[in-house]
């Protein structure tokens, strides 16, 4: 299998979905790997695993906002499918219910 250390501005939208299928909650501590580069740089980097190859995604703040920007669209286009599976407003009748309104 090979082997690819990649920086995350060259993911796919297939690899961040599986990054994201990965990691749900996000990664900690636990999950980076620590190395350095050829020019004595280090890199903390999470793994990612394909078919294809095991992917080392380097790690910035930018990441971070990648991903969070991925789950907001994907969850905004099953909303867009599925209205009624989004968030809705509370209206209260749990109180009316139960009488204890004003």
């Amino acid at each position: 299998m090979k082997r690819i250390i990649i920086d995350y501005k060259k993911l796919t939208s297939e690899m961040a979905g599986l990054l994201l299928e990965r990691y749900p909650e996000g990664y900690g501590d636990e999950d980076l790997i620590a190395f350095k580069n050829p020019r004595g740089e280090w890199i903390e980097a999470v793994e990612l695993q394909t078919p294809e190859a095991l992917y080392l995604v380097k790690i910035s703040k930018s990441l971070t906002d990648l991903l969070a920007a991925f789950e907001d669209a994907d969850a905004e286009d099953t909303e867009a499918r599925n209205p009624e599976a989004g968030e809705k407003e509370y209206d209260g009748s749990l109180e009316a219910e139960m009488g204890l309104d004003d």
